[in-house]
């Protein structure tokens, strides 16, 4: 049987995984100590960055996953333009942000801040795992509370919460992903108007 090194055998299994894996899980399926986990981490990304390579292995909510280059973002995206499980709108983006930076928080918190009714937009993200009910509010009728989860850390690439950008710089983060899909509808537009002319013809 071969022998392969550790850098080997945390890539295998990282390349395998479809969700982060802590270290202590990759640790104990190597039968290895979980530092040596965390020193071929480095070595491996080191290597990609040398080699040019398009990914590197990211720390995402207490776990190691693979993860492409923020530059590469765009044409990430263009690739699943059409695949809409995680896509957000403007509201939902809002109420989310709302939630990560407030948490616990009641709806009628996020609706104070909002100014809108948000109960359809919190049970979408619910349904989407990105947030979830974490208690309730020691208040005159116990409000429930909403804070975010693990999925949420994961569709971010965040490994913490400690992680998130600074409220100052939400704005213009928020700002960019709303040109994007302005964007994206645009193109699509324009890629299905020579469709409606054929059939119009």
């Amino acid at each position: 049987m071969p022998a392969f090194s550790t850098e080997t055998i945390v890539e295998a299994m990282l390349f395998a995984a479809s969700d982060p894996v802590p270290a202590a899980r990759l640790a104990q399926a190597a039968e290895i100590q979980e530092q040596e986990v965390h020193e071929a981490v480095r070595t491996l990304n080191l290597h990609y960055e040398q080699q040019g390579r398009a990914f590197r292995i990211s720390e995402i909510s207490g776990g190691y996953q693979f993860r492409t280059l923020p530059a590469l973002a765009e044409y990430v995206r263009g690739l699943s333009r059409n695949i809409s499980a995680h896509r957000l709108s403007s509201a939902a983006l809002e109420t989310l942000a709302i939630v990560a930076y407030r948490q616990p928080i009641s709806r009628t918190g996020v609706e104070k801040i909002r100014g809108v009714n948000v109960s359809g937009v919190l049970k979408t993200l619910i349904e989407k795992r990105l947030i979830t009910v974490c208690g309730r509010a020691q208040v005159l009728g116990r409000p429930l509370l909403y804070g975010t989860t693990a999925e949420f850390l994961r569709h971010f690439g965040l490994a913490a919460l400690g992680d998130l950008p600074r409220e100052s710089e939400l704005e213009v983060i928020l700002g960019e992903q709303a040109a994007l899909r302005a964007d994206s509808g645009d193109k699509e537009a324009a890629d299905q108007e020579p469709e409606q002319q054929q059939t119009l013809m």
